[in-house]
């Protein structure tokens, strides 16, 4: 089931690079009608009146997760349970879990040992090429702003231009990729 997944996320991702989602679908062997069809599987299998919890229908579609790492959020303790996914060597899929087992983030982060991009200027902010967490860090403060939709985040940030011009950014993200920037002043 981690092909389909994987179609999963670049449905979502589609709506925003479609030429890199298809590219991405076409490197799985999959056409669009297969990944058509997988996003409709597991969107009747989150909406149905039996559905597990969150947590167990990962733990169901992804098997055991690679790692679960302890995770301290203010003054709560849970767990972020990983899982490699082919398509994204670089990146682990984690879902945040919460003490009572409720999902409480489900995103793609950059794998333990993996090298981070180095992001010094606003043409470095490219499709696919960065996470939230370090866009975030890149450039700071950056500040979230909500989605359009449970798997997707935004962050306005103020990034430089190679020659060192200050841009107030919106940066989207699905699944904790970046998608697409806008420069807003």
């Amino acid at each position: 089931m981690d092909l389909d997944f994987q179609l999963v996320l670049l449905r979502r991702m589609a709506d925003h690079n479609p030429d890199l989602a298809d590219e991405a679908r076409r490197r799985l062997g999959a056409s669009a009608a297969d990944m058509r069809e997988a996003n409709r599987r597991w969107q009747a299998m989150v909406r149905s009146p039996r559905a597990r919890g969150a947590a167990s229908r990962y733990r169901s579609v992804l098997g055991e997760p690679e790692s679960v790492l302890p995770r301290r959020l203010g003054d709560v303790d849970c767990e972020a349970r990983r899982w490699a996914l082919p398509l994204w060597p670089g990146l682990r899929f984690e879902v945040l879990v919460g003490p009572d087992g409720g999902v409480w983030n489900e995103w793609l982060v950059r794998a333990p040992g993996a090298p981070a991009p180095r992001l010094r200027a606003l043409e470095d902010l490219t499709p696919w090429s960065c996470t939230v967490d370090e866009a975030a860090r890149a450039f700071p403060p950056a500040r979230p702003l909500e989605g359009t939709a449970p798997t997707r985040w935004g962050l306005a940030l103020t990034a430089p231009d190679r020659e060192g011009v200050l841009h107030e950014v919106v940066a989207e993200f699905t699944w904790g990729l970046l998608q697409r920037t806008a420069v807003v002043a």
